[in-house]
Formats: structure tokens, sequence, C-alpha cells
């Protein structure tokens, strides 16, 4: 484990080291048969849709109540925007943004909580505040980022970005989106069994809106299924993404039901986890439309 004086500021939660997560505290999606709802709680000033809306400790935990009643499985916490554009944050701050929230989740709810930073020192810090998943836009990528998450033993998902954040969606190209996205997963996942992580915690996320352009975001959608590498579960991430606004001229407040017509597809398509601002809305038609799957498959 990372001990450094900087960590050492950051006082332990109630869960303390690497929970022993239970099989189906791993893969709850693979246990239960439906998708899993992942709520997104932005404790940053500048993310696209939520940034600066819950930035205290009360404001961010009643939040993620709520999203909690409505529905959600997992609660994705944020530091650090990675929106287009973009500022970088150092680890200080972000580690300031979101280990009071993920200690102030932990006392209060037995929930899923799953920290969704690229830095080696906040993903140690915040599994030991309670947080039971990684989740990394770099794919475990950055500086000592593979080895502490080997260190952590508990789920990953892996995404695909191509290029920074401040630069991916000038001139995204690709031969092949999709076949691109599935050979860096697989990559990435070579890499991380091969650092020690057990490949029953990864879970893979094509990236959308991370360096793609609408169509490459709209073909990948449809092609969703082949991106799977080594059968491991995929989460995707189109809640109010830019794409929406390109295609239909939408402001961010405006793409609500865009965003739920784009998560059932996703799910139809090979989505385990869907990550969404407007969770109750989300959950209600997902699980609808699992009812009339179930009855179809049951009648034929």
């Amino acid at each position: 484990m990372l001990v450094t004086e900087e960590l050492k500021k950051y006082p332990k939660g109630t869960m303390t080291g690497s929970p022993n997560l239970k099989t189906k505290d791993r893969s709850p999606l693979l246990q239960t048969g439906r998708a899993a709802i992942m709520g997104i709680l932005n404790v940053t000033p500048d993310s696209f849709s939520d940034g600066g809306l819950f930035l205290g400790v009360d404001e961010a935990v009643d939040h993620a109540a709520r999203m909690i009643d409505e529905g959600a499985d997992i609660i994705d916490i944020g530091g650090e925007s990675t929106r287009p554009g973009a500022t970088p944050v150092n680890v200080d701050e972000e580690m300031r943004r979101v280990i009071p929230i993920i200690e102030g989740l932990v006392r209060r709810f037995d929930v899923a909580i799953s920290i969704d930073t690229s830095k080696a020192m906040v993903m140690d810090a915040a599994v030991n505040a309670g947080a039971t998943m990684i989740n990394d836009v770099h794919a475990l990528t950055e500086k000592d980022a593979l080895s502490i998450a080997a260190e952590l033993n508990v789920p990953v998902c892996l995404m695909h970005m191509q290029g920074q954040p401040g630069t991916m969606q000038l001139n995204p190209v690709y031969e092949d989106v999709t076949a691109s996205i599935r050979e860096y997963l697989s990559q990435r996942v070579t890499a991380c069994i091969e650092a020690g992580l057990d490949i029953k915690n990864l879970i893979l996320d094509p990236g959308f809106g991370f360096g793609k352009s609408q169509k490459q975001n709209f073909t990948l959608l449809n092609e969703l299924q082949s991106v799977r590498s080594h059968g491991l579960p995929i989460l995707a991430g189109l809640s109010r993404k830019s794409v929406i606004g390109q295609a239909l001229g939408l402001a961010v407040d405006d793409r609500v039901s865009a965003s739920i017509a784009l998560a059932l597809l996703a799910v139809r398509n090979g989505a385990n986890i869907v990550r969404v601002h407007d969770v109750k809305a989300t959950t209600e038609a997902i699980r609808i439309m699992e009812v009339v799957e179930k009855v179809g498959k049951e009648s034929s």
C-alpha cells in the first residue's frame, strides 16, 4: 500500500484495508441477471452536467441517498472532471473532495461505492475509506495505478480513451473504431492479469465520448457486444453526453429522454452496467424492458 505523508492527511473510514468482497459483490450484475445502475456523483466545480452542485459533504451524501432510493446499485464518485478541455486536479485537491464523501456514505449506507480516478494515491485512500470499486478512464496506465490496483484487490473498470481529455475530441480517427477499442481493452486486460489482478475483478468500458466522433460513438453502440474481451462485463456511459447534443441539438439539461433511450440500447446490445445521472427514470425504463424480455423468453 502507499504510505506517504500526503496519504496520512486523510483518516480512514469505517472500512479499512481491502474489502473482503463476496462473489455477489464483485459481480452483482452477473449474479442477478439484470443490468446494474451506476449513479454519477461528481464533486467537482466543472463537470459538464452537474459541476458545482454537490461540493459540500452533506449535499453530496444527500444526493447519493436519493440515487440509492431511486435504484442505484453503485455510486460513482469523481473529484476530477474528465470532460473535453477539463483542467487537471492535483492529488491533494482530489482527495479533499472525495474522501469525506466516501466516508459519509459508508457511515450511512450499505451500497457499492466506486471511485472515479486515475491516480494511484487516490485509489488507495478511497478504498481504505470504504470504496469497493475503481473506475479509471486511463485504464490503470498512470504511474503506480496498476500495482496499487493489484494490491487493493477490488473490481476495476478499464476505459478506453483516445488522447487526453484536453484534446481528445479535436479529430478522433480510427480505421475500425470497434476493433481498435476491443484490441486496446484486451491489451489492458492482459497487462492487469500479468500485474496480479484477478480477471474476475475486471470490467470494460469502451469510453463513449472519450476521443470519438458522433458516428464513431453510434457505431460503437451498435457493435457494443463486439467490444467484449475475455467474456468480461461491459460498462456504458452515455448519460447527457455531447453526442446527444450533436445529434438532436439539445442542451445538457434537456438530454434526459435521449439518455434513457441510449441506456436501453446499451443494455440491449450487451452492457451490464450503465452509468447515469438520472437514476429513477433510467432504472424504471430498464427494469420494464427486462420484464418484457423475460416474458418473451418464457413464451417462446
